[in-house]
Order: C-alpha cells, then structure tokens, then sequence
C-alpha cells in the first residue's frame, strides 16, 4: 500500500506547510520527540505509539508536574495523536506495521537494529513503502557504537563538549539544559525536510541517520576546528571567549552582566560609556588580538568601573550605545524579555474541548504571509487508541485516506 501524501498539492496561503504528511512516531524521551513535535508544528498528522500502562519514560519524569502531568513530557508532545501498542503482540505489531505502510515518516530511536527484529525496520518497510522517510535517532551510529546506550550527559562527556564548559580550575560541567539532545532533533527535523524534498523529485524517499555524537560534534564549531585546523585544543575557560576579548561575564554592582565586544568599534564605545576613553587607545587593548594577549589586565579594569551600578544600568545603557550586553536572567526573566520585545515566545494549548490546557514556548519560526497555527495540547496516554486502530483496520483506497 502507498503511502499517503500531499507531495503534490502546493502550500496555500495559510496552509500548513506540511498539510497531509503522516508521521508515524516511534520514538520517546527528547531527541525523537522534539523532531517530530517540529513536524507537528509545521502541519504534519503525527501518531504518537506508546507502550500500553506506562507510555512515553517522560510520563514520569517529575518533578516538576503541571496540573496535566509531568512538564517534561508536555515540553516536546504538542499537537500529537497518542495510540497505545504492544509491540511484543503479534495482533499490535500488525497494526504498527500498517501504521507506517500509511505514513510519509517513520521517526524512531530504538536501539540499532531493534526495529529490524520486529519486522519494522527501514528495508522491510520500504520494500511495501517505497516513499517511506525512516529516521533513525541513536546515541552513537549503527557501526561501532551501535550497541553503546545514547544518553545526552554521556554524550557531553564523550563528544568533548563538558571539557570545554566550566571554569578554568573546576570541574567539567554539562549544559544546563540537554543540549545535545535538542540539537540532534533539529538536525533529525532537517534532514526529514530534506528527504521529503528529494522525494519530490524522485519518488522514493530514504533512510536517514542522526545520532547524538555527530550532532554534538557539528554544533562545536570554532571550538572543533581549532584542533583541526590547528591542533589547538581548546579547554574550559569559565564564560570568557578564546579569540575574542572582552566576550563574557563582568561582575556589577550587583549580578553579573554578560557583555560582547565583536570588533574594536564596540570596545571603543565601551570603554567611552566606562569613562574610560583611553582604554581604546592603549596599545595593549587597541586590537582585540591585543586584548586577547592582555585580557588578564583589561577585564580588572573594566570591572573596577563596573561596579558603579547595577547590571540593569548597564544592560540599559550600553545597549543604547550599540555595545551588545545583558544581565543574567533567570528563564522567567528571560521569558517576560522576550514578550517585552513581541517575539510572543509562548502559545496557549487547547485540550480536545477547546479550553485552554496550559502554556508552552512556540515553534520559534515565524511566516509572512501568516501560516496556519496548532496549539493542540500533548494528549494524554493513548486517548486516540481505539480511533486508530479502527483507522488501521478498515482498507483505504490506493493514494486515499479519509481523516
């Protein structure tokens, strides 16, 4: 059976720019969820299949809970369909199959190879599927690391990443949020938009294969490349910059302010709102590859004037005069910051009534003209179950799906 797709019916004004795709969504924790939560953002029908009595890990990660359950969960499901299926049942495991011999996207982070075992990996599948995009999420490939367990603070060790974050004499920490994870969906979510592009032109779609650690090592950037490009390898250095001075946290009158001096036209008009003039001309901070060599002098000196006010004052001031700066801020400062500037960072979801279920961060995309928006709240544990399997189990014409 084909699957079903709108490849060839255009984006309308408003319509949703993934309008008709299916994505059938085998995988859980953060990684695969976030990808396919993308999807949904963008108009794909997404069929999230959980494990029956327990359903997603993220189900019962918490604290913190919202009023409709664990806030982890809830951060990475929006705009899904729950089905709950066993697929250690052969009656359930027919149904998945049948699940996404109708989908245009198969997401799925099992380990390596267990998909294959049941009879849904990407070669079965596509034999009956040919335009079938089947992405594949893991902690390390399917070669040699196919049988490591992918988690993302092992990753961050691993991939080189904690060895670059923290201070220079302590120990090696992980970011504050599940970086690696995060990444890995938006580079899965992009090559899933790429494949449904190739299928386009070609018909068929593809096996695409993301795993944390290459994710990892493509977002560390100038930090890779300086030991590839020449054999420096970079270590922790707190907040400051390697290549750049100054470009980290300076202590105020208060809490620290986060400031970022890309060229020596904002380090002159830096050290001008200091009182301080002269700084610009000094030889040992003229250039930023002077002030790089000196910035064991410079930031002292900086921070004695500093302490004048407080960081507002001078998140304030110097962002008037062009010079880019910003307190540290907790995420609900950062949030209401946000707001203040009409990037309308937060969406209300609706439950299945229409009422309002809760507040969410939105997709950060924005269209002109205006695209049609979703803000369908993450369902609960298999609330759609006996609607789809009543879908999976009645024949649909060749290329046709009623919804």
């Amino acid at each position: 059976m084909p699957a079903i797709s709108s490849d060839n019916v255009p984006a309308g004004p408003g319509q949703r720019p993934l309008e008709g795709i299916v994505v059938a969504d085998f995988s859980r924790v953060l990684a695969g969820p976030l990808c396919t939560m993308t999807l949904a953002d963008l108009g794909a029908r997404v069929i999230k299949v959980e494990r029956p009595g327990t359903g997603d890990d993220t189900r019962s990660w918490g604290p913190p809970w919202s009023p409709t359950g664990s806030t982890y969960f809830e951060s990475v499901n929006r705009n899904k369909e729950s089905v709950c299926l066993d697929l250690g049942d052969e009656g359930d495991r027919q149904l998945a199959r049948e699940l996404a011999l109708r989908a245009d996207v198969l997401v799925e982070n099992f380990k390596p190879g267990g998909l294959d075992r049941l009879g849904l990996g990407y070669a079965e599948l596509s034999a009956a599927n040919p335009g079938l995009v089947y992405a594949s999420i893991s902690g390390f490939g399917s070669a040699g690391g196919r049988d490591l367990p992918g988690y993302d603070f092992v990753v961050q060790a691993l991939g080189g990443l904690m060895s670059i974050t923290g201070e220079a004499d302590g120990t090696p920490l992980k970011a504050g949020v599940a970086l690696v994870d995060v990444l890995t969906a938006k580079d899965a979510a992009i090559a899933v938009l790429a494949a449904l592009s190739s299928r386009r032109a070609t018909g068929r779609g593809s096996h695409v294969q993301v795993n944390l650690l290459s994710s990892l090592q493509g977002a560390l950037a100038n930090q890779a490349q300086a030991w590839l490009g020449a054999e420096v390898v970079p270590g922790r250095m707190g907040n400051a910059h390697p290549s750049i001075v100054p470009y980290q946290l300076l202590d105020c009158g208060d809490v620290p302010l986060a400031v970022a001096c890309g060229n020596d036209a904002q380090f002159a008009r830096l050290a001008a709102e200091l009182g301080a003039p002269e700084l610009a001309s000094d030889e040992r901070f003229a250039t930023n590859s002077a002030r790089v060599a000196h910035r064991e002098v410079l930031i002292p000196l900086l921070e004695r004037r500093l302490a004048a006010a407080p960081a507002a004052q001078w998140q304030e001031r110097l962002s008037k005069a062009g010079i880019p700066a910003g307190k540290v801020s907790g995420i609900d400062e950062g949030i209401a910051f946000a707001e203040s500037l009409g990037l309308d960072p937060v969406l209300e979801v609706l439950d299945s009534n229409g009422d309002p279920a809760g507040r969410q961060i939105r997709h950060p995309a924005t269209w002109e003209p205006p695209l049609a928006t979703r803000a369908e709240a993450p369902p609960k544990l298999g609330a759609h179950t006996e609607e789809i399997r009543a879908w999976l189990r009645t024949p649909v014409q060749e290329g046709h799906l009623s919804r």
